[in-house]
This record gives C-alpha cells, structure tokens and sequence, in this order.
C-alpha cells in the first residue's frame, strides 16, 4: 500500500502562487497514472490535474493555463503549481492515482489546505 503525504499549502491573495507536493512511498509511483485532486467546502472531491508515466498532461478546464502538473519518479514526488489563483480555487488539495487510467487506487491522505483570499 503506497502512502500519500501531500504539502506546500497555505493562504495566498488572489493572483498569487503556490507550489504542492506529494510525496509517495512505494517504487510503484513511477509506473501509475497520477492526479491532483481538490474537494472544496459542500462539493464533490474533483480532479484538477493528471499526469501519465510519460508525462503527458491534462487539466481541468477551470485551472487550464494557470495550474501545471509535474513528476519526478526518482524522487517519488508529484507537484502542483498554482499560478494566478482565484477565490474559487479554495480547497483541500489530495494526490492519488489517476482514478480514470490506474489500475490501482491508493488511500487518501490528509491532504493540504489551499486558501485564497480576494
């Protein structure tokens, strides 16, 4: 079982950045299908950001062009960054595999607290 340990969070005017990270134990980080996910107060838990073993891309529409989604697999660590935040972007921030691709899904952890004031 891979554990999941997200950081990098905080409270940030609205235009500001942020730069999240998971770091996740297990060799088997390399080979999945990874994303960011994000659940706001009220609101289903969503995708935000994927990213496959080669690095290929995609990205919710509401975050298309501000947000970029990276790995690095020698380190086990998958990154965020936030540019440009709006309001709306407030949440709790979780990686986790990439539920439409993996053929694994891991447990949460206890993801990291992004807040954007206007």
């Amino acid at each position: 079982q891979v554990q999941l340990v997200e950081s990098g969070g905080g409270l940030v005017q609205a235009g500001g950045s942020l730069r999240l990270s998971c770091a996740a134990s297990g060799s088997i980080f390399s080979i999945t299908p990874m994303g960011w996910y994000r659940q706001a107060p009220g609101k289903q838990r969503e995708l935000v950001a994927g990213i496959t073993v080669s690095s290929n891309t995609r990205y919710a529409d509401s975050v298309k062009g501000r947000f970029t989604i990276s790995r690095d697999n020698a380190k086990n660590t998958l990154y965020l960054q936030l540019n440009r935040l709006k309001p709306e972007d407030t949440a709790v921030y979780y990686c986790n595999s990439d539920f439409s691709t993996a053929d694994v899904r891991w447990a949460w952890g206890q993801g990291t607290q992004v807040t954007v004031s206007s």
